[in-house]
């Protein structure tokens, strides 16, 4: 239905929604010419080889045609992004999403290893360049960042509580709302660089919220081990988690060390919180209550994983 909406609501020609020139300087190149400019040569020869599919799949060369455009200018000019830095953004999206497939392919052919395929994927030059554009975005508007692990709820819960996950920054806030492609395949390397960059800019307590745990979620085997090298360089970025627990009319609550829900919880470390989060749904978790069932779900295949029976 949303797609349909918009789609009726965009009656204008690509050439009447095309990126407009910026002031003194001429037109500014689109299509092709914008990605290549961004990102080099190599990542428009990858771009070229792979239109073998349906053209319906690709828009790097008509960004405006993407049935989001309309809404990505919308929330672009929402958040107060510049709009020949918000155009150029949009290209440089589109050409990494056509890119992306190549470069899984590629992973998937030179390692059977997991992370060094993600080490892979995470190099696409357009994303790469989509990242350094739009660096300035990604500053948050409280005294200090959010990461979090558990459904985008946590995130909204990190944020009522005074803290800035990535969703909330002003480029994080666009994308967030946006369907670049439904394939996650293409889109999740992107995040992946995103996120990091957003880590980089540590530089006080950084605030961490867990309602499901997983050893391969992006907050535990990138977010955080990058957050770890930023804290040894400045010793004033320090780590504070919060195991988290939901009730069944969808209210997030924090766990105390001795099992009582508050409304903070405040650890120095993963493995504390961690161990009070398996606590908690081990001994009282309802199984009636669908809210925590994720949690509860991810907390059994971890203990099933490490050696205990029937995940208890």
């Amino acid at each position: 239905m949303r797609a349909t909406q918009r789609a009726a609501e965009r009656q204008t020609t690509p050439q009447a929604a095309a990126p407009q020139a910026a002031a003194g300087r001429g037109a500014r190149p689109t299509g092709l010419a914008a990605l290549q400019r961004r990102a080099g040569n190599a990542a428009v020869t990858r771009w070229v080889q792979r239109q073998t599919g349906d053209p319906a799949e690709h828009y790097a060369t008509r960004p405006t045609e993407h049935p989001e455009w309309a809404t990505y200018q919308e929330l672009t000019r929402a958040a107060g992004i510049p709009q020949a830095e918000a155009d150029a953004a949009w290209q440089l999206l589109l050409g990494g999403v056509d890119s992306q497939g190549a470069l899984n392919d590629e992973a998937m052919a030179k390692t059977n290893d997991r992370q060094e395929q993600r080490e892979l994927r995470a190099t696409n030059s357009w994303y790469h360049e989509f990242v350094k554009l739009m660096t300035e975005h990604l500053e948050i508007d409280t005294p200090t960042m959010a990461l979090w692990a558990g459904g985008i709820e946590t995130s909204e819960y990190a944020y009522e509580k005074g803290h800035t996950p990535l969703a909330r920054t002003r480029i994080g806030s666009v994308l967030n709302v946006l369907e670049l492609n439904p394939n996650w395949k293409l889109t999740g390397p992107m995040w992946s660089i995103l996120s990091k960059a957003f880590v980089s800019r540590a530089t006080g307590p950084v605030h961490i919220f867990v309602r499901a745990y997983s050893p391969d979620s992006i907050l535990i085997r990138l977010e955080v081990p990058h957050l770890r090298e930023i804290q040894r360089l400045n010793p004033d970025v320090k780590l504070i988690w919060h195991p988290l627990y939901s009730a069944p009319d969808g209210r997030i609550r924090e766990i105390s060390r001795d099992c009582r829900l508050v409304d903070n919880a405040e650890y120095d470390g993963r493995d504390t919180c961690v161990g009070v989060l398996i606590q908690y749904l081990r001994m009282f978790h309802d199984e009636s209550n669908a809210e925590a069932a994720p949690a509860h779900k991810s907390m059994a295949e971890l203990l099933v994983a490490n050696g205990h029976k029937d995940g208890v």
